[in-house]
């Protein structure tokens, strides 16, 4: 196995496959974070990822995204300003389509938000998954195929359907709460592809025992 990690910095990972991009050198708008080697998978353009795939995107809140993620083919996330007026009478955005009506664009100032959309490590998304703006999906998780994701997912569980709701956790409490110890998505590049095994396929006691500074590691 070469000992050289994967670079997170080449725009397309798998050599002849441009329908597979990284996300974090992609990425140019200020109000979307994306961590290390997460990526997203589309065989019509994966490099407009920013515009077709994270939708009325007007700030201020964020999208954030951790390490390690995988994105299938027609994942989305909504973003706040999707939100309408729902206090009146017509939910419809009439200022928005100018004219005179444009005088009135007050009106659509100050929306209520749910504030960042913010996903953490290791969270892995079927094909065509929707994101609600605000939600938070916690370290790895899983979102199925054509779930619309309305509110929070907890560490490692598994959501779907239209409101995603939860199918089951991937582990039992006691062992979510040593993988998020383990945190092996913030371990050095060359420590996790000396242990690309392990944390494939291997168990958490295995995952413990490969942790940088364990009394399993030398020392140095």
């Amino acid at each position: 196995m070469s000992p050289v990690p994967a670079d997170p910095t080449v725009l397309h990972p798998m050599p002849g496959q441009p329908r597979v991009v990284q996300l974090k050198p992609l990425v140019t708008s200020a109000l979307i974070e994306v961590g290390e080697y997460s990526y997203y998978d589309d065989p019509d353009d994966a490099t407009a990822f920013e515009t077709r795939n994270v939708l009325y995107h007007y700030g201020p809140e964020k999208l954030v995204i951790g390490r390690f993620c995988a994105l299938g083919t027609g994942v989305r996330f909504i973003m706040n300003g999707a939100n309408h007026r729902m206090d009146g009478p017509s939910t419809f955005p009439f200022p928005t389509l100018g004219g005179s009506w444009a005088d009135h664009f007050d009106l659509l100032a100050g929306l209520p938000g749910r504030g960042d959309t913010v996903v953490g490590h290791d969270v892995w998304f079927g094909h065509s998954s929707t994101v609600m703006p605000g939600v938070r999906i916690g370290n790895g998780a899983i979102v199925a195929a054509g779930a619309v994701v309305t509110r929070d997912v907890p560490d490692y569980t598994i959501v779907g359907g239209n409101p995603a709701t939860p199918i089951r956790t991937r582990y039992e409490d006691a062992d979510i709460a040593r993988l998020l110890a383990v945190a092996w998505w913030h371990w050095p590049a060359e420590h996790i592809t000396e242990h690309i095994r392990t944390i494939m396929s291997g168990t958490v006691d295995e995952l413990e025992a490969a942790t940088p500074g364990s009394p399993a590691q030398p020392a140095g």
